[in-house]
């Protein structure tokens, strides 16, 4: 993605089903589990840079032996300085006594982190501070082993002020008004009052204190805690958690927002934010790991038992579709097909750009991850050209020399821009990042021609600043006839508040473009005044379904006049060559990946009533001149 986009966190849990000495027989190590979660946070990298943390649970451990273990880094390579630090460890204790290493169990009791649950996360901050208080997992300490909590997950939720308050009028005071707290410390009440209650019941029966311990873990519902601590969440989440003695689970928003995959053999449980994740780290086949069904847990009892329990009743399934354009990895199976076919659907609108010339058009691609789709925009001319010969051959009258010359046309493929990884743009504040992206790409001088057509797919363009800044820049220095840029997503026209760092209606090119064509039109003033008024009422309105009163602000304008008022400002003054901008049409998303329809950056339709609210107050702080969050 040329714009700089915050991306998704990555959650990774393991539950070892076996004693660590099997491990170590079959595998050559103990530490075989934090090996895995070392890969497995490796693997997910390409969602969090912010932060990471681990944090495992030994089972079965005596009464003043350590048995949770948590370490976090916000350090500049945090999954390797969190993993560093602890294979220092490990090892300091190893070398002063060498016999440990041939006994699984008091290696365990005596080194930290290592243990049969585990829980990994990797942390893009999308708002506030990236300090490390901020970074997963959390931990909700308390003397009574059934009461630790350890949380981790991919989640924003739209109602947190709500959650705030609903904890206050439970007689809690939270330290901050952040949803990672405030949904750690709504588990943690529900987890309080229910092993309180189990521990009355098991007193009324005649069990001593140390009795009722390992029967408190027997008689647990994770799942009624689940159910009533989430039953006012309103955002996209999947929530992994520990309990001391063991039990842990991961759960999935109903409408399926957020990813979640998992897999469950006789030696292992492992759930992860991708599915690839666990296909490589454990080599497992594709058809052996499920997803997560929404709005469902998947628990894991200390006993090893793994079912699964509908906690919140299932919503129309809207998962992200921004998950399958850009932010998950591009080696699953399904991911690959769905964006060979985004890049294959934009073929049709490229070829009447040039006017069926492909003779003189360059392909190309920025950045690397729009690589896939490019394949499947090159792949479809190539079918285009085997067409047009098959088109020739079949009449009557065949044009031999029209057929030679098909034959040896083919689509002109160039590596045109080059990234320089030296420079990265996230790592600098909006107000200074115009110098550095007029810099991020090196550029390949001649071969392009003055004739030639140059077409460039990229994943997405959000706030065009890169594209307008650099890479429009850049391309002109090479004088082509015409610069076309196609973007594999649609236009991106609302904010997100389920986890994708895109918060602010006025930083989104297609906005702007809204907005100036009513100004053409002389319509600016009425409809942003009708607008505002509406979301002012829909904020008195709060805790009701909304409307989104943003969608009105498109609804004069066609996608294509939309993308030419686009074109015409991402051009500027100071291109020479004529630009066009070519968006994925939302029906082709759908063709293109059908199993996620969440595109409410696209149409607006958000699957939650805080989506409304957020995208009405997102419209009221662009009116009202502030330069603020919607969430």
């Amino acid at each position: 993605m040329s714009d700089s986009i915050k991306h998704e966190c990555g959650v990774a849990l393991i539950r070892l089903k076996k004693p660590l000495q099997f491990y170590k027989d079959k595998y050559g190590t103990s530490l075989y589990g934090i090996n895995k979660m070392y890969l497995m946070m490796e693997k997910q990298h390409n969602r969090g840079q912010d932060g990471a943390g681990f944090a495992s649970i030994k089972l079965d451990m005596e009464a003043g032996e350590r048995y949770i273990s948590r370490i976090r880094s916000d350090d500049q390579q945090p999954i390797q300085d969190v993993f560093n630090q602890i294979n220092k460890r490990i090892k300091s204790i190893i070398n002063n006594d060498k016999d440990l290493e041939n006994n699984s169990e008091n290696l365990k009791k005596v080194i930290p982190y290592l243990g049969e649950l585990m829980l990994g996360h990797v942390r893009y901050g999308t708002y506030g501070d990236n300090g490390i208080e901020s970074v997963h997992p959390f931990l909700r300490q308390n003397n009574w082993m059934h009461r630790n909590l350890i949380v981790a997950g991919n989640f924003n939720m739209t109602n947190v002020s709500e959650l705030f308050e609903n904890l206050i009028s439970l007689g809690q005071h939270p330290k901050e008004k952040a949803d990672t707290i405030t949904v750690m410390e709504n588990i943690g009440h529900f987890l309080d009052d229910a092993v309180a209650k189990i521990y009355k019941n098991l007193k009324k029966e005649g069990y001593t204190k140390n009795e009722a311990s390992p029967l408190i873990a027997e008689r647990l519902k994770i799942e009624k805690i689940l159910k009533k601590a989430s039953k006012n969440w309103d955002g996209g989440y999947t929530i992994a958690g520990m309990i001391g003695h063991g039990d842990s689970f991961v759960l999935r928003d109903p409408s399926g927002i957020r990813p979640a995959f998992y897999c469950d053999n006789e030696e292992v449980v492992v759930v992860a934010s991708e599915r690839p994740v666990i296909q490589t780290v454990f080599d497992i086949p594709f058809n052996q790991i499920k997803e997560l069904t929404p709005g469902n847990a998947i628990i894991i009892k200390k006993s090893g038992k793994v079912f699964f329990e509908k906690v919140l009743e299932e919503s129309e399934k809207k998962s992200c579709s921004f998950e399958r354009i850009y932010f998950s990895r591009g080696s699953d199976l399904d991911i690959y097909k769905e964006r060979k076919k985004l890049g294959s659907f934009l073929f049709p609108e490229v070829l009447k750009i040039i006017n069926n010339d492909i003779k003189n058009t360059v392909f190309s691609y920025i950045p690397n991850t729009a690589e896939t789709s490019f394949y499947g925009l090159i792949g479809t001319a190539q079918d285009h050209l085997r067409e047009e010969i098959k088109k020739e051959l079949d009449k009557e009258k065949v044009d031999k020399k029209l057929i030679n010359n098909l034959l040896y046309l083919r689509p002109r493929i160039e590596k045109i821009a080059i990234k320089d990884a030296k420079l990265r743009t996230f790592i600098t504040d909006d107000e200074n990042r115009d110098d550095l992206v007029a810099h991020v790409y090196d550029i390949t001088y001649g071969v392009v021609k003055k004739t030639d057509n140059l077409v460039v797919i990229d994943d997405s363009i959000v706030r065009g600043t890169t594209l307008q800044k650099s890479i429009l820049t850049m391309l002109d220095r090479l004088n082509p006839k015409k610069i076309i840029i196609l973007s594999s997503a649609p236009q991106i026209r609302y904010p997100d508040c389920y986890g994708i760092d895109m918060a602010k209606l006025e930083d989104f090119v297609a906005f702007k473009a809204a907005i100036a064509l009513h100004e053409d039109n002389g319509t600016k003033d009425k409809i942003l005044k009708k607008i505002y008024n509406n979301c002012i009422q829909s904020k008195q309105d709060y805790g009701h379904e909304t409307l989104n009163y943003v969608k009105e602000l498109y609804s004069t304008f066609s996608h294509q006049e939309i993308s030419e008022k686009i074109s015409f400002i991402l051009k500027g003054d100071q291109i020479s060559s004529e630009v066009k901008i070519v968006f994925q049409k939302i029906k082709d998303l759908h063709k293109a990946c059908p199993n996620n329809k969440g595109d409410w950056y696209f149409t607006g339709d958000y699957p939650t009533p805080g989506g409304n609210r957020i995208v009405n107050r997102a419209f009221v702080n662009y009116y009202e001149g502030r330069s603020v969050r919607a969430y």
